[in-house]
């Protein structure tokens, strides 16, 4: 709506990076007022991540100021604080489009725009990436690559992740010039954990750049609320530090800070000074505040960090009304009635207690729930240790971050067979997180595994029974899988009751061809059914409920009373459906003359759009499974089917 468009002179001027080079100091401090009111403005008519962006608006501004971007590699770690970045380089036109078709992504992108050198989503990886342009630089890369200097903006929670040292512990050993700026605002996702989170701004400038504290100004006394706290306690540890600098100053980086990130005149200063003198990696701590300027996202407690539509003066959240429960809710009730019963029960996330529902668990039981912080690797040996130990742990992860423990998931669960239980949320397409936040791959890569049980939601009832199915294991590694958002509108049972493993069931009987459905999929699966029936066709429709191990009783039913076979599944090629055909080969049920085919998510990365419109370029809603079933019939027509 045009009438909430803020007034914005000077950002109306901006095109590109270049056209800061001509604004006073003061004018970019005006610049950086209407960025935060754009950016605001269009989060409002788009949804999507706001308080990381409100954050960084002054430092965008003068990063984008003093470097020569794109020439200058400018990586924003994870991506969801870039919308200002966007709206400086050449993309206000089609802010307005973020996370929706067709649209401008979330986070960074290469394909995008030559300003997003990295594609981001994920955390952690700033640094690595970063190090990598610098690295290239020196050997002489391509020229259409540049030449410039490499910049990393990582937060402070995404500090917490060990891939973040690994690659400052390399970049001090190779010694290049690389700039990374340390973006603290005490809060990534939900409030930081670990001894880092008390180490971040206890620290001072090497001898090389004695300079640059002047520069930045930033003894203690200068420093604005609630910085001086923070910049006290630091002074305090200091004393307590062993002689020869700081952990970042140990792994080889020239130390700056802490500096106020809002304070424009410190920032400039700070990075020009930075951009003249420094010739290996210097480390810039920034002090900045999550949902900077807007009232309503500096008072909410999560600073908005993932916001629907909403109201500009109120801050108000445009939300539809739903009759159906989340399945994320469904599985934090369902693990805390379980936890009741049984106090060996504990809980794991990796930074994510909010969106995998494990804030209500850990509000009922604090001792027994876990947040490691953006760790994924060691949450799943943590979780192996506690079921070495005698406890019962749930790790609970989206899918896409779970990729980032897959080797503990093997070498430290599967391998020792230890009872650990995957819950694993934001199965399939998710929608406006895109590609980035898919979850396609973990049926493929834990089905694979000897003794996992994997087990999928077909609708938030049968999550409930998977949560008490995945308690009762105690011999072996499990997972179970749900999507993002709404269940399905089913009564839920009052206590989930353990299934019988690897035992599915027949949802309706038919003839001709059997529909064997493995995940969220059913529902669709129902309506293909009805529509085919209409046209003369009754299908068979089954719920797998487990890839592994399969039903081959019920697999064995299947294909002796139907001609055709048809699995479908949330994921990707090398999933349930392979898992299906390799049993049926090994059976020798091919040479019989069944009609199998496999609807799987296709070969390709879908990009973001709304989850119903991803599944239907994926192939997978009720039309193409209709469609599916009457090629592999042979059926053309309509009079053809009721003949």
């Amino acid at each position: 709506m045009t009438n909430n468009r803020p007034h914005t002179p000077l950002l109306d001027q901006v095109n590109a990076p270049e056209d800061l080079k001509r604004l006073s100091d003061d004018e970019l401090c005006q610049l950086a007022d209407e960025l935060r009111a754009e950016t605001v403005s269009a989060v409002s008519e788009t949804g999507g991540h706001l308080g990381a962006g409100l954050g960084v608006v002054e430092l965008t501004t003068a990063v984008h100021a003093v470097f020569d971007t794109p020439k200058d590699r400018l990586i924003w770690d994870v991506g969801h604080q870039c919308y200002p970045h966007k709206i400086l380089t050449g993309r206000r036109d089609r802010i307005r489009t973020l996370r929706q078709g067709g649209g401008l992504s979330g986070f960074t992108k290469r394909s995008e725009s030559p300003y997003d050198p990295f594609g981001t989503a994920h955390s952690s990886t700033s640094i690595s990436a970063a190090l990598g342009f610098a690295v290239a630089r020196d050997l002489g890369g391509s020229p259409d690559h540049g030449l410039g200097d490499a910049i990393a903006v990582i937060g402070d929670g995404a500090m917490s992740a060990g891939m973040a040292y690994e690659a400052m512990n390399n970049a001090g050993h190779l010694g290049k010039r690389l700039i990374v700026i340390l973006n603290d605002n005490e809060m990534s996702i939900a409030p930081p954990v670990g001894a880092m989170s008390t180490y971040l701004s206890r620290l001072y400038a090497g001898e090389p750049f004695q300079e640059l504290k002047s520069a930045a100004k930033s003894a203690i006394s200068l420093l604005p609320e609630p910085f001086q706290d923070g910049a006290k306690r630091a002074k305090d540890m200091v004393k307590h530090m062993t002689v020869g600098g700081t952990l970042f100053e140990q792994l080889g980086f020239s130390y700056v800070g802490p500096i106020d990130g809002h304070d424009m005149e410190q920032l400039l200063n700070v990075l020009r000074t930075v951009k003249q003198r420094a010739t290996g990696p210097m480390l810039i701590h920034v002090l900045t505040k999550k949902g900077k300027g807007y009232a309503p996202a500096e008072a909410s407690l999560d600073k908005y960090h993932g916001v629907g539509k909403f109201d500009v003066i109120s801050g108000k959240q445009h939300k539809a009304p739903s009759n159906a429960p989340s399945y994320t809710k469904v599985f934090a009730q369902s693990l805390i009635k379980e936890a009741a019963k049984d106090d060996k029960i504990v809980a794991v996330t990796a930074a994510m207690p909010d969106g995998t529902g494990l804030d209500l668990f850990g509000a009922q039981y604090p001792s027994r729930c876990f947040d490691v912080g953006i760790a994924e690797q060691h949450a799943v040996t943590f979780c192996a240790a506690l079921a070495a130990g005698g406890m019962k742990p749930f790790c609970t992860m989206y899918s896409t971050f779970l990729q980032r423990g897959y080797d503990q998931v093997v070498h430290d669960v599967a391998i020792q067979r230890l009872p650990v239980r995957f819950a694993i949320d934001r199965a399939g397409l998710v929608g406006a997180d895109g590609q980035t936040h898919a979850g396609s791959f973990d049926i493929g890569f834990l089905a694979n595994l000897p003794d996992f049980v994997v087990l999928a939601a077909a609708d938030e009832a049968e999550l409930v029974h998977m949560v008490a199915t995945a308690a009762s294991i105690n011999d072996r590694p499990s997972a179970f899988r749900f999507p993002r958002g709404e269940g399905v509108g089913v009564e839920l049972p009052e206590t989930g009751i353990p299934l019988e493993i690897g035992k599915g069931r027949i949802v309706q009987h038919g003839s001709r061809v059997a529909i064997l459905s493995f995940g969220a999929r059913l529902s669709e699966c129902l309506k293909a059914a009805e529509s085919l029936t209409a046209k003369g066709i009754t299908p068979t429709v089954a719920d797998a409920r487990f890839a592994k191990p399969l039903d081959h009783a019920l697999i064995r039913e299947l294909v002796a009373n139907h001609e055709a076979l048809i699995t479908i599944e949330e994921g990707a090629v090398g999933g349930f459906g392979s898992h299906v055909a390799q049993f049926l080969s090994d059976e020798g049920i091919f040479d019989t003359g069944l009609k199998f085919r496999s609807m799987v998510l296709p070969d390709t990365f879908v990009d973001q759009d709304s989850p119903a419109k991803m599944y239907e370029v994926a192939g997978m809603n009720a039309p193409q499974i209709e469609a599916k079933a009457l090629e592999v019939l042979g059926v053309a027509q309509i009079g053809k089917a009721r003949a």
